[in-house]
């Protein structure tokens, strides 16, 4: 079964955000043992951590043509989860006497620069995408498989950085394109909002004492007065005035 509708296989965030999941699941393997993880419990954290990031861009894109703000809160998820992630590897290098590679350091900056190449999916998405997503892990060979833990946290922690400055602009995207057209679901309360508004029309609903537009019945949510009814501007949130529905 063909899966073209996935856009996210085609973004460069998703992309990395799995090279950074399989080298993390590779360093906790080889370097967390019972002497220094003798529960598990930070291999659990940082595999998880890192798995969270390609899932939530992942379920964020797919809700894309249902709600722009689902969107942007699964991508910030994913962005929170690499901040969690880059502050283990933080940890391990200050836990082995280390501090992470100037962004001066010659290292620094080969990491940095590598560009990903631009995916070229044709008729097989799912295959192509995985030959895609390994053929970028390995332009980091070099440090990803050096067999020197304080190298490779080095190296993953720039990944976790830049990843994370993609995904803020990922987000700025996200917000602009939602001011500009909204989504599937903020459409669908517009539209319910205007029958609303309609549908009070058609029973003489009273005017708003604060701006005059026309009031739709709404339901109390909290407070002692909870599911009841009473009439509120059409035009909340921009006008608050309210009436009792006797």
């Amino acid at each position: 079964m063909e899966v073209t509708n996935f856009g996210y296989y085609w973004l460069d965030t998703w992309v990395l955000a799995n090279v950074i999941q399989l080298t993390t699941q590779d360093f906790c393997r080889r370097y967390l043992n019972r002497t220094n993880d003798p529960c598990g419990r930070q291999y659990d954290q940082m595999t998880q951590a890192a798995r969270s990031v390609p899932a939530n861009i992942a379920e964020g894109n797919s809700r894309h043509s249902t709600s722009k703000e689902t969107e942007m809160k699964l991508t910030d998820v994913a962005r929170a989860s690499l901040a969690e992630l880059a502050n283990d590897y933080i940890n391990w290098l200050m836990a082995h006497e280390q501090i992470p590679w100037s962004i001066q350091s010659d290292e620094y900056k080969k990491i940095a620069y590598i560009r990903l190449d631009r995916p070229n999916y044709k008729d097989d998405v799912q295959h192509q995408s995985c030959i895609h997503i390994l053929s970028q892990k390995h332009k980091f060979d070099q440090w990803i498989s050096s067999n020197d833990s304080i190298i490779e946290a080095n190296c993953l922690l720039i990944l976790c950085n830049r990843l994370i400055m993609m995904l803020k602009k990922q987000i700025t995207n996200q917000l602009e394109t939602f001011r500009e057209e909204g989504g599937f679901t903020e459409a669908l309360t517009a539209e319910r909002l205007v029958f609303r508004a309609e549908q009070s029309v058609q029973t003489n609903a009273p005017q708003c004492p604060k701006c005059g537009k026309t009031m739709i019945k709404r339901v109390c949510k909290k407070g002692i007065n909870s599911g009841k009814e009473f009439w509120s501007c059409s035009a909340y949130p921009n006008c608050n005035g309210t009436r009792s529905l006797i």
